[in-house]
C-alpha cells in the first residue's frame, strides 16, 4: 500500500489534527525520531522523550545545586515538584492526587500491591497466564513466604476476545470460573504485554469486589494509551511506569490506590515519607504516601510533567488513542496479508501492541532473505543493525511485537512492512 493509501486509511472526520504534516512538525520535538533511517516500534518498552523534557534534566539537577543541597530552599522546591507531579498524574485518570503513591516503575507497584495484603497461609492469589515474569516471580516469593496458593486461569484462550464488545463476558465469565473461596487477590494486566490484548476491566472489578476479592493491575502498557478513568474502573491497585507509552524518563512510576482500601493495607517499603510525623512512630499517613520510602530523583518530576503536556498538546487522550488504534489496523492488516506472516491476535488490534510470528515453513528453502530461518530473537536484532528498525522479540508466545504509538508515521509502517514483505 502506498504513503497515499495509508493516509486515506485514517479517519480524518474524527482526527482532524491527526495528519502527517502536523504529524512531522510534532516529532521535530524528539530527538531520537530524527535519527536518519532510523525507524523505531518499541515504545511497549521505552518511549522517546522530546527534546524539552531531557533539557530539564540537567537544569533541575543544576537547579538544586544552585539552591544549596539539602537547603530549605531546595527542600522547599522539592516539596512542590513532587505536589505538582502528583497532581499532574491524578489529572490524567480522573482521581484525587492523595490516591497516588509514586514509585520508580510498574514493578515497583506491582510488588506494594502484591506484599501490602496480610496474607495467611492458605489464601489464594489468581494470575492470568499471560502476566509477566516479575509478577510471577514475586507471587512465587509471596507464596514461599506465607504458604498461600497460585492459581492461574487461561486468559490465552480468550486472545481475540474485545474488551467492550459482546464476547468480553467471557473474559469475566473465565476468570470468575477460577475465583475460589479462598483467593485474597487477582492480578492482571489492563493490556497484556505479549498480545495487546485489551482487558474489560471495569466488568471484572466489580466481579470480583462482588466477591470480597482485590483486584491489581499491571497497566504498563496502558498508561499513555487508553483514555482513563481509574475512579471509575475501581480497581484497587494500578501500578504504572511513564517511561514507556507516556515517554518520560526512565526512574519514575506511580501507583493508584482505591482510597477504600487505605486502612486495611500495610506499608511495604517503610519510610518518612510514610509517616505522619506525630508520636509514637510509626503513625502512617492514610494516602498514597504511605507506600512510599525517602528521597527520590526529583530533578526527574518535571521530565515527566513535559512528556504529559507535551503528549495533551497534539489532542486528547481520546484522539491519540483512536490514532494508536487507526495505525495499529493498518499494521496488523498488511502483515497479516503476508503469507509468512501469523500475527497473534485475529481482529484488528484494540492497543498499540501487535505480535505475530514469522512462519519458517512457507518461507522457500531457496529464499536468500537474511531473516529466513533466523529465530526472533535474531530477526529483533538483524533489524536492529542493518536496517535501524527498533522492534521486540518476545519469549511467549515466541514472537515478534511492535508497538505503535501515536508518533508512528505512515513513512514508519511502509518501512517496516517492505522488510518483512521481501522475506520471500
Amino acid at each position: 500500500m502506498s504513503s497515499a493509501g495509508l493516509s486515506d486509511s485514517l479517519d480524518s472526520d474524527t482526527l482532524e489534527r491527526d495528519r502527517e504534516e502536523d504529524l512531522f512538525v510534532h516529532r521535530s520535538h524528539f530527538p531520537a525520531l530524527g535519527v536518519e533511517n532510523r525507524t523505531y516500534f518499541n515504545y511497549g518498552g521505552q518511549g522517546v522523550m522530546c527534546g524539552v523534557a531531557l533539557d530539564a534534566i540537567n537544569q533541575n539537577f543544576r537547579h538544586i545545586e544552585s539552591l544549596g543541597c539539602f537547603s530549605n530552599a531546595a527542600g522547599d522546591w522539592m516539596v512542590s515538584e513532587y505536589n505538582a507531579t502528583k497532581t499532574a498524574i491524578a489529572k490524567e485518570f480522573q482521581v484525587s492526587p492523595t490516591t497516588i503513591t509514586l514509585t520508580e516503575n510498574t514493578t515497583v507497584g506491582c510488588n506494594i500491591a502484591l506484599w501490602a495484603v496480610d496474607w495467611k497461609q492458605g489464601d489464594r492469589l489468581l494470575l492470568s497466564d499471560c502476566e509477566h515474569p516479575g509478577i510471577i516471580a514475586a507471587a512465587v516469593q509471596i507464596q514461599k513466604r506465607f504458604g498461600i496458593e497460585i492459581d492461574y486461569f487461561p486468559l490465552t484462550n480468550t486472545r481475540n476476545a474485545s474488551a467492550d464488545g459482546n464476547d468480553s463476558e467471557t473474559v469475566v465469565e473465565l476468570l470468575v470460573q477460577h475465583l475460589q473461596p479462598q483467593t485474597r487477590m487477582v492480578m492482571l494486566s489492563h493490556i497484556c504485554w505479549n498480545t495487546g490484548q485489551v482487558l474489560p476491566l471495569k466488568a471484572i472489578a466489580k466481579a470480583c469486589h462482588d466477591q470480597n476479592v482485590l483486584v491489581a493491575v499491571d497497566a504498563a502498557q496502558s498508561v499513555g494509551v487508553l483514555p482513563l478513568n481509574l475512579a471509575d474502573i475501581a480497581a484497587d491497585f494500578y501500578a504504572f511506569t511513564t517511561h514507556k507509552w507516556w515517554c518520560a524518563p526512565l526512574g519514575l512510576g506511580a501507583l493508584y490506590i482505591r482510597p477504600e482500601i487505605f486502612e486495611v493495607i500495610e506499608p511495604v517499603f517503610v519510610g518518612w515519607r510514610g509517616l505522619t510525623g506525630k508520636l509514637p512512630i510509626p503513625q502512617w499517613r492514610q494516602d498514597g504516601a504511605k507506600f512510599e520510602v525517602a528521597s527520590s530523583t526529583y530533578a526527574l518530576y518535571e521530565s515527566m510533567r513535559i512528556a504529559i503536556a507535551h503528549a495533551n498538546s497534539w489532542g486528547t487522550q481520546l484522539q491519540r488513542y483512536q490514532r494508536i488504534c487507526q495505525l495499529s489496523k493498518i499494521v496488523w492488516e498488511q502483515l497479516d496479508a503476508l503469507p509468512h506472516i501469523d500475527c497473534i491476535r485475529q481482529l484488528p488490534p484494540e492497543s498499540g501492541l501487535i505480535s505475530f510470528k514469522v512462519n519458517q515453513e512457507l518461507i522457500p528453502s531457496s529464499s536468500p532473505s537474511v531473516i529466513a530461518n533466523k529465530s526472533h530473537a535474531l530477526i529483533a536484532k538483524h533489524l536492529e543493525s542493518e536496517h535501524q528498525i527498533l522492534i521486540r522479540a518476545l519469549p511467549d508466545p515466541d514472537c515478534l511485537r511492535a508497538s505503535v504509538h501515536y508518533l508512528t508515521s505512515i513513512a514508519d509502517i511502509e518501512r517496516l512492512i517492505s522488510v518483512f514483505a521481501t522475506i520471500n
